[in-house]
């Protein structure tokens, strides 16, 4: 079966959020999962906020977006999909 683009675009956020982490994960591992799978692993702030920026300019790219509405998707995708963020301060 042929994925939209939503899809697609949905799982590449994913995977890139996986991959700025540092986890050897993607979409593949966690897409049949009805747990909170994304309460397992973590990121740093920076590392959060590099994944959100970069999701906003995809999305903008892919779907035509102005920063505004873009930003508003990816905060979403983030609120609901987004790594518990690692709050240990560095020494």
């Amino acid at each position: 079966m042929k994925k939209n683009k939503d899809e697609i675009i949905f799982e590449t956020i994913i995977n890139k959020m996986f991959q700025i982490a540092g986890h050897q994960l993607t979409f593949e591992n966690i897409k049949d999962r009805k747990d909170n799978w994304y309460q397992q692993w973590t990121m740093t702030e920076e590392q959060n906020k590099e994944w959100k920026e970069w999701g906003t300019k995809y999305i903008m790219k892919q779907k035509n977006l102005i920063k505004y509405h873009a930003n508003r998707r990816m905060n979403m995708l983030d609120f609901n999909y987004g790594l518990k963020i690692n709050n240990i301060e560095k020494l």
